[in-house]
């Protein structure tokens, strides 16, 4: 008798087992697979592309203060596979009309035959999407999210491209976090960065089967904004802010109204890095929250910015004017006014500034800080742009000297007041006219699309720090190696580069840091680094002292785009893409290597045989020259890109 019970209890178990339910969504294209499942009660998902795994089985799931969700659920039912087939066209990402292709399922999750959430999973052909929509339990009409389960799980060959999320309270004036830490690159798993793990977008190498980027969009002030921690030597996980964000104020854990959706995951896989680079996915699967009201695209383009050779100090009338005059003699649309130009040039400096601005056909930008109570530094305008009464006051003053945009600094933080207030400073700019560039900030989740006059972010160690330190100086192509494959893909990255200065200094002077990059390396970032309102760290001398092919390109490159194409490359080593502005493309590339990289403009597949094209080039002492080259379809044509060099082709 006890055999037999044993028997069947063994046979029962193994029954269960074998009961758990599972779940297919594939791309159009039926290569990239997610299977979800209720394995023993967790639920759970798995991505496998050309039927090789990228995530392993996952976690799903939610902790929240009506429940544990992330066990004891199995899958109650999974909707039918709904088509997404849309164009949809936003002037300022790197691709103005975007032809988005999808399936799409909600798998549901229950408990007792309960229904507790549902997974929304978007797939298209290189893309995976997924968020939850959870449900209202019993009278609860909110709900605090304590954990989300939600993890990525990595073949064991996998290394690491990452950026540590840094520490709250640190750095100059206690304004971290704010997304300005140093890569590590083609790293082992299973470290932490500085202990509080990563921030998005993460880069993942499979071995040699391909490359996976994890992000997240659609983030709004209904939730935070989240990071990637380690969990083991081959597994991540979604994290919520960290307590001292904010100086502690606030809370980490997010809200919801129920039925409440969370921001979307996702992870962007393929064989090469082209899908990494040429995805959409962060605007694919948000919508626009509300209606512009100006064209905005008709108010992007190019500005100088005097700051950032010049420091505080050079926030004057003076200087200012200086540079409104660079800009006309350029043909750029703006200046941008930084930090402390309450004190150093008043409101009737400014509002003169502005006036001589207009007559010279140029518009000003103006720097304020966000704070508030969560930084200590110095710089004002202070406590106007977190105050709605004040800001709101501050923008028709601006709307009314025909101030085009603003720069907001030294954000406090990821959790969900500080997402708020990012979305009110956008809404309140939007009934004003007024474009918003962020800087000492979070990554941007989706928001070109979300918010319309949105600009762009900071989110990385810009060009400031080229001024600050000779070591950024020294890695200066590593880096721009670096951030068309992970930060700039995913959203614009207002980096403030392209300098013709060999010092960063006033005058160009010897001293200080120094610029280990080519002229020509200056113009490729130009196109590498996609803004549609990016302010160049051009001089007033520049004029006379950079080449006249240098300033002439950078009076006519474009700041907005078409398409991309990814060419060649490898993060930190070197990087080889095309954008693409009306008719005419950009052929671009950076090395950080030892070793020069070779381009074969023939096999690109951009130009056609017989065309004339304009190529920008390095010899190896990093000298610059262009010339004009006829493209032959018996002969190739090949130039080399040296350490710290770059090419332009365009045609």
């Amino acid at each position: 008798m006890t055999k037999k019970i044993i028997l069947l209890s063994i046979f029962a178990s193994s029954f269960i087992m074998a009961a758990a339910t599972s779940e297919v969504v594939t791309g159009p294209d039926g290569r990239l697979v997610v299977t979800v499942s209720d394995n023993n009660g967790r639920p759970e998902y798995k991505v496998d592309y050309d039927g090789i795994p990228f995530i392993l089985p996952s976690a799903l799931g939610l902790d929240t203060d009506m429940g544990d969700f992330r066990s004891g659920m199995t899958i109650l039912k999974a909707s039918p596979v709904e088509n997404i087939n849309e164009t949809y066209s936003i002037p300022n990402i790197k691709k103005s009309t975007v032809h988005h292709r999808a399936n799409s399922r909600k798998i549901t999750f229950a408990r007792d035959g309960k229904k507790i959430f549902d997974v929304i999973f978007e797939v298209s052909d290189n893309d995976v999407a997924y968020r939850y929509n959870l449900r209202p339990q019993g009278e609860s009409l909110s709900a605090i999210v304590l954990d989300e389960a939600s993890s990525f799980v990595m073949p064991e060959a996998t290394t690491t491209f990452l950026c540590p999320q840094s520490l709250p309270g640190g750095g100059w004036k206690h304004t971290y976090p704010s997304y300005e830490t140093e890569y590590t690159l083609d790293d082992k798993m299973g470290k932490n960065g500085e202990g509080a793990g990563f921030t998005f977008p993460c880069l993942f190498r499979n071995g040699d089967n391909g490359w996976m980027l994890i992000n997240e969009t659609g983030v709004d002030q209904s939730y935070c904004g989240s990071r990637l921690v380690s969990t083991g030597a081959d597994s991540y996980k979604i994290a919520f802010p960290q307590e001292k964000e904010m100086k502690g104020l606030g809370w980490t854990t997010p809200g919801l109204n129920l039925p409440g959706l969370t921001p979307w995951r996702t992870i962007t896989v393929g064989r090469d890095l082209a899908p990494v680079v040429e995805s959409t996915v962060a605007f694919d699967v948000v919508d626009q929250l509300y209606e512009p009201s100006i064209d905005y695209a008709a108010n992007y383009g190019k500005g100088t910015w005097n700051w950032i050779m010049n420091g505080d100090g050079a926030v004057n009338f003076d200087h200012e004017k200086r540079y409104i005059d660079l800009a006309a003699d350029l043909g750029y649309q703006t200046v941008l006014v930084d930090g402390l130009w309450d004190k150093q040039i008043g409101r009737d400096g400014i509002e003169k500034l502005a006036a001589y601005a207009k007559e010279k056909g140029v518009a000003l930008y103006l720097w304020y800080n966000s704070n508030g109570y969560w930084n200590d530094a110095p710089q004002g305008p202070r406590g106007i742009m977190n105050n709605s009464i004040a800001r709101k006051k501050e923008m028709k003053w601006m709307r009314e000297l025909g101030v085009k945009g603003i720069k907001v600094d030294f954000f406090g933080g990821d959790n969900q007041p500080m997402m708020q207030l990012y979305q009110d400073i956008l809404s309140d700019a939007n009934d004003y006219g007024i474009i918003v560039i962020f800087h000492g900030c979070t990554l941007p989740r989706g928001w070109e699309r979300m918010y319309p006059n949105y600009g762009a972010s900071e989110a990385v160690l810009a060009s400031e720090n080229l001024n600050f330190q000779q070591h950024f100086c020294d890695l200066e192509a590593v880096n721009a190696a670096t951030h068309p494959f992970i930060r700039n893909t995913m959203a614009s990255m207002d980096f403030g580069g392209s300098a013709l200065n060999k010092y960063w200094n006033t005058g160009n002077k010897k001293g200080g840091s120094e610029r280990r990059t080519s002229d020509v390396f200056a113009l490729a970032t130009a196109v590498l680094f996609q803004s549609p309102v990016p302010h160049f760290a051009l001089a007033p001398n520049n004029l006379s002292d950079a080449p006249e092919w240098a300033i002439d390109f950078m009076k006519e490159v474009p700041v907005t785009w078409d398409d991309v194409r990814f060419v060649d490359g490898y993060p930190g080593r070197y990087v080889v893409m095309a954008r693409r502005h009306g008719d005419k493309w950009y052929l671009v590339g950076v090395n950080a290597s030892d070793k020069p990289v070779e381009i074969d403009i023939n096999s690109v597949g951009i130009y056609e045989a017989g065309k004339t094209v304009t190529v920008y080039s390095d010899d190896k002492t990093l000298a610059g020259s262009v010339k004009q080259v006829k493209l032959s379809p018996k002969k190739k044509i090949r130039f080399s890109i040296p350490k710290n060099g770059g090419i332009v082709v365009m045609d």
